[in-house]
């Protein structure tokens, strides 16, 4: 027995040893299943690299488009001007009061301020100029600047005769022109624009430049008159029109305008004959016309130097349709129609003043009345009653508008200027009925006494 239970027993280890021997075989399985592949480690690695990479964005290298990027981003450090300039106006809104041929022109008063920002500074050249700019919208050539635009130079000043030294503070120089009246007005259209405008500059030893700019608004104002009576027949009828307006309108604001119409009535052996109105509409158009000349380079495709090309447009500023408010009465002899209407300007139209420039820069308006009237017979036992004849005739008319900046006091400078000493009288004033004293010398009074 025993010999039997340890042969079993030595049967049995084999098998123990061959389930150890296999499992050692399956964990070394399992360890060879669980091991990561190459492949694997190779991904894990390229994430860590990438990651590696992003933290890297932050932080750019010296030289790398990324760098450069950053820098030029980066806010710049504008370097200080040595000094600043600066245009003080002393005068009064320039206006210019009447016509261009009888207008006395505008005074134009200021100072020119420099300011340092430096302990001291060495002043080469201060120079300011008066210009004006004409600018077209439609040149000859779009990129030629000189076909776009011309300057001319009206006034020039010159502050410093030599170079000069100045101290950390404020130094104003003053100035002051006279504008000539027969220029034209600032004006800004759809082809076209005149702007003047003070361009002084400041340059330094060491050829450093400040410059400033100023635009100035120039007006013209006409001053109000007695209304204006235009007459206009249309043959082959009887009909005459009779418009009563102001001289001169304005952009803002409205103004009343008078018509009356004679010859509506015709008396026949049998019946008479009249005109009725039907509708009457009014319109204001606003012309601007400019001439666009060519520089010297681009003349030869106008025909020569000093021609240009005609630019014109018509704009419409105010309009309105009526349809009743005229008074008729056919009792006086040949009858008449008395109307009164408002007109005033489309609100945001911008309209413009009127402008005449010798360069061929000009704006003007018109009024356009048209009246559609129709004929009706009547008998003469019963004049009450019309019959309509089927005849009718629209009855057109133009005038002339001169539109202009409003005058106020209307006073120019000449007529504000103090009296001159030829116009002053004798002072201190005569007495007519004094007499010289020729007797002795008066005694002398005591002062403290009398006080």
């Amino acid at each position: 027995m025993p010999s039997l239970l340890q042969g079993l027993r030595t049967s049995k280890l084999p098998s123990r040893s061959s389930k150890s021997s296999s499992s050692d075989e399956r964990s070394n399985n399992e360890r060879s299943d669980h091991k990561p592949r190459s492949g694997t480690m190779e991904i894990f690695q390229h994430t860590k690299d990438k990651r590696r990479s992003l933290t890297s964005i932050g932080t750019p290298r010296s030289g790398s488009p990324s760098a450069t990027k950053g820098s030029r981003d980066s806010p710049r450090m504008t370097p200080v001007k040595p000094a600043t300039l600066e245009v003080d106006m002393e005068s009064p809104p320039i206006v210019f009061y009447g016509p261009p041929g009888q207008s006395t022109g505008a005074l134009l008063s200021g100072q020119l301020v420099l300011s340092l920002n430096e302990p001291e500074i060495s002043i080469k050249t201060l120079e300011m100029v008066l210009c004006a700019r004409v600018t077209t919208k439609k040149p000859v050539k779009h990129d030629c600047p000189d076909c776009t635009s011309r300057t001319t130079e009206l006034f020039r000043w010159r502050f410093l005769s030599e170079p000069a030294h100045f101290a950390r503070k404020q130094h104003r120089f003053p100035f002051s022109y006279l504008l000539p009246g027969h220029i034209p007005a600032t004006c800004h259209g759809v082809l076209g624009s005149i702007d003047y405008f003070l361009s002084a500059e400041a340059i330094s030893n060491f050829a450093e430049s400040v410059t400033v700019e100023r635009v100035l608004k120039v007006q013209r104002a006409l001053m109000p008159s007695g209304d204006k009576t235009s007459t206009r027949i249309f043959p082959p009828t009887n009909l005459v029109a009779t418009v009563v307006m102001p001289a001169v309108i304005h952009p803002i604001g409205e103004f009343q305008v008078e018509m009356r119409l004679n010859g509506v009535v015709t008396k026949h052996k049998d019946n008479t004959a009249r005109w009725r109105i039907r509708r009457m509409h009014w319109r204001i158009d606003e012309t601007f016309k400019t001439i666009s000349e060519a520089c010297k380079k681009h003349a030869a495709k106008v025909g020569g130097e000093g021609k240009g090309v005609f630019h014109e447009d018509v704009r419409e500023i105010g309009r309105e349709e009526i349809r009743e408010g005229w008074k008729t009465d056919f009792s006086t002899e040949g009858g008449q129609i008395e109307c009164e209407f408002p007109i005033s300007m489309i609100p945001g139209s911008n309209p413009l003043c009127d402008v005449e420039s010798p360069t061929g820069l000009g704006v003007t308006h018109n009024l356009a009345i048209e009246i559609i009237v129709a004929e009706e017979q009547c008998s003469h036992r019963n004049p009450g009653q019309g019959v309509p004849t089927g005849s009718a005739r629209v009855l057109r008319m133009h005038f002339k508008l001169v539109m202009t900046e409003r005058a106020g006091l209307g006073i120019s400078w000449d007529e504000e200027q103090p009296p001159m000493y030829d116009d002053v009288p004798v002072s201190p004033p005569t007495y007519a009925k004094a007499d010289t004293y020729e007797g002795d010398p008066l005694p002398e009074e005591d002062l403290e006494r009398m006080a």
